[in-house]
């Protein structure tokens, strides 16, 4: 026969430590004290009559035991959060990485707003994976190349087109006519992406060429506003550059070619039928299926 439930408490600072593998991290999560943290695992422990973590000098790791329960309770704390969202009306968040949130979204979501103006909306850039109930994040903008969520509603947003682009001034005083004119210019490139000239490479089929990267940026944002201000050029995805190239700040001197990536679009469970979701879903869907480079 079953005994009672252990306590509720326990049960959310365990999920934390072994999330975290930390007892620190999980008791400034749970705004609590480290002592608190450990009298739950330590309480826990007793009342189910196994060891659930193995506390290191620097972290704590969860037993092969604790792991089981872990996954088990992240997905029944995770379906209790996504319950309440359910019913609690919230701001729709939309995750995007910073250089999309900059080169892409802000220069259109007023044509959103002028659409869908009861729609209140958040933003969240980030690049990387997410947990939609613990982020709190309806929908998120993602290369293909990026684990989603397991529960993750996709949907094709189409390829990324990539290729060098500099501006008009430097092209013309680096005398660049050909790919292989690049070898002897300032390469840039970004942390964030070190393999894009690689990958352009590749799309070109100009596997020999020697280039090496002068400067390198943390964002495709400053990597762009470096290739603008004449001090290189730079492999970036086309739609990062739409508005640059329509004014003649860049040019794009051997244009664009479809890269290895594509962009998705990841739709939390819980907010997939809600109104303003599928609004900001289909204007999504059809900004960037009119993009040059899908």
């Amino acid at each position: 026969m079953s005994g009672p439930l252990p306590s509720l408490n326990a049960l959310k600072a365990f999920e934390a430590v072994a999330r975290h593998k930390s007892m620190t991290l999980a008791a400034d999560e749970l705004c609590v004290t480290h002592g608190a943290i450990s009298r739950h695992i330590r309480g826990l422990e007793e009342a189910l009559g196994v060891i659930l973590v193995t506390r290191r000098a620097h972290s704590t790791e969860p037993t092969p035991e604790g792991l089981r329960l872990a996954e088990g309770l992240a997905s029944a704390f995770g379906l209790m959060q996504a319950s309440v969202e359910r019913v609690r009306p919230s701001p729709l968040t939309l995750s995007c990485s910073s250089s999309i949130m900059m080169g892409w979204i802000i220069p259109r979501i007023g044509q959103f707003h002028e659409r869908h103006p009861q729609v209140a909306l958040q933003f969240n850039m980030n690049y990387d994976q997410i947990d939609f109930v613990r982020d709190k994040i309806g929908l998120a903008i993602r290369s293909s190349v990026i684990e989603p969520p397991k529960d993750a509603i996709i949907r094709e947003l189409g390829g990324e087109a990539i290729g060098p682009v500099c501006s008009p001034e430097y092209l013309s005083r680096a005398r660049i006519r050909a790919p292989q004119d690049l070898e002897s210019g300032a390469i840039l490139s970004t942390r964030t992406r070190p393999e894009a000239w690689n990958d352009w490479r590749a799309a070109a089929r100009q596997p020999d060429l020697r280039l090496s990267s002068n400067s390198a940026f943390d964002h495709f944002y400053l990597l762009i506003q470096a290739a603008t201000c004449g001090l290189g050029v730079a492999v970036v995805p086309q739609m990062l550059v739409l508005d640059q190239l329509a004014s003649g700040r860049l040019v794009a001197p051997f244009g664009f070619l479809p890269g290895p990536r594509r962009m998705v679009l990841w739709i939390a469970p819980h907010v997939a039928g809600r109104p303003d979701a599928l609004a900001l879903e289909r204007w999504l869907t059809a900004e960037m299926h009119a993009r040059p480079d899908t």
